[in-house]
């Protein structure tokens, strides 16, 4: 995550390095984040069909390569590039999503995914300020360059640390057969309805919190407020994860997951609202502490709960639905919330504020007990411990 900063410098490096329309810069960075969301949504099938550390070399590899072409080659070739290597970047995420799940136990998968966010929110806290000093100093391309080298160097540590796959157990009759078909994928899930509320929910949530990427700098520069004020929110988000995230997910291990993931998404929307009636500096600051409480409440315990619910066979393509929904706002964000900016700039924060709330919501009542059952109860169906062996 250190060296994974080409992403933010991508729409500069092709306006002012490559000398690109806006427009035509704005295509082709979208056909990546296209290839991005589809390699998470679709890469988990791979590693449950060919082993999710073959999964995530390959991709880190693919990726590595594609990023160290990119400089290369001339600009028509840039779509079908960027495409192949951000699907690339993320069947890996996915991958590595998987292979945290599958070698933690159910009771210490929040931890166990607390302390992956917090090794790649340190990488990225420190990553785009030396991207943007290499950028500086030398070149856009070098970034290309070193990121793809160093995922390149990722691939052959990963190559060394972990162990093999485990091989595959004998297909089993019916549709829970592993690396099955869509219609198996969608039996498993019907069963655990608490989850089809989960992903729509996060998938909603993730388009108002990435607004802070795209439509917060520009709300922030119309009322005034300088470039350094939104770099100092960005910190404040970074270093408040930092030092809070792993004892959060210590802390609450033992509350159930849903009124967690609930009360983060509520905090979420709670955090946006503010700015509906106020731009101030301490406006913003409010916001974004309100919005990373939220992100370290529901980020954890979600990925945690969606491998706990995921039967034998199925952890990379559940990973890989959350890993999806939970990047989906990448693509989505920049355009509906410029959209709504652009005709109505009042409604932007009340409009994100109520969609967080209402994913809240119904993420809390699809953590209710229900008659006959209980609805936190469905990550013990059909759940193994699996382990991937390490060297």
């Amino acid at each position: 995550m250190l060296v994974t900063f080409t992403f933010v410098y991508l729409f500069v490096y092709l306006t002012e390095g490559r000398g690109l329309p806006v427009t035509t810069a704005g295509t082709i960075a979208g056909i990546g984040g296209i290839g991005l969301v589809a390699g998470n949504f679709t890469g988990g099938w791979f590693g449950d069909r060919y082993g999710h550390r073959r999964t995530l070399l390959a991709g880190s590899a693919l990726s590595g390569v594609g990023l160290l072409l990119l400089p290369e080659l001339p600009t028509p070739a840039l779509p079908a590039l960027l495409a192949l290597a951000q699907y690339a970047a993320g069947a890996a995420r996915a991958a590595n999503s998987a292979l945290v799940a599958v070698a933690m136990p159910p009771g210490a998968r929040r931890q166990g995914v607390a302390v992956m966010r917090f090794a790649a929110n340190a990488g990225f806290t420190l990553g785009p300020p030396l991207g943007a000093l290499i950028a500086a100093h030398w070149s856009y391309e070098l970034l290309f360059r070193l990121d793809g080298a160093s995922t390149l160097l990722f691939a052959a540590y990963a190559a060394r640390v972990l162990g093999a796959d485990p091989p595959r157990r004998a297909p089993a009759a019916g549709p829970q057969r592993a690396g099955g078909p869509g219609p198996g994928l969608w039996t498993m899930l019907r069963r655990r309805p608490a989850l089809l509320a989960l992903l729509p929910a996060i998938v909603v949530v993730d388009t108002v919190y990435r607004q802070q990427y795209s439509t917060l700098p520009v709300f922030l520069a119309d009322h005034g407020h300088s470039t350094g004020v939104y770099g100092a929110l960005l910190a404040v988000n970074g270093g408040a994860i930092l030092c809070l995230e792993i004892p959060a997910a210590l802390a609450l291990r033992r509350i159930a997951p849903l009124r967690i993931i609930g009360t983060g998404l509520l905090l979420v929307g709670a955090g946006f609202s503010v700015l509906a009636g106020a731009a101030s500096v301490a406006a913003a600051a409010a916001m974004m502490l309100l919005v990373t409480l939220g992100e370290i409440l529901y980020k954890t315990p979600a990925t945690a709960y969606v491998a706990d619910c995921a039967p034998e066979g199925y952890q990379g393509r559940f990973q890989s639905l959350y890993a999806g929904a939970s990047i989906s706002g990448s693509v989505l964000a920049p355009p509906l919330g410029a959209a709504l900016y652009d005709h109505a700039p009042g409604l932007l924060w009340p409009v994100c504020g109520a969609l967080a709330a209402l994913a809240g919501i119904a993420v809390l009542g699809a953590g209710r007990p229900r008659a006959g059952g209980n609805a936190q109860a469905g990550p013990a169906v059909e759940t193994k411990v699996e382990t991937v062996p390490v060297s």
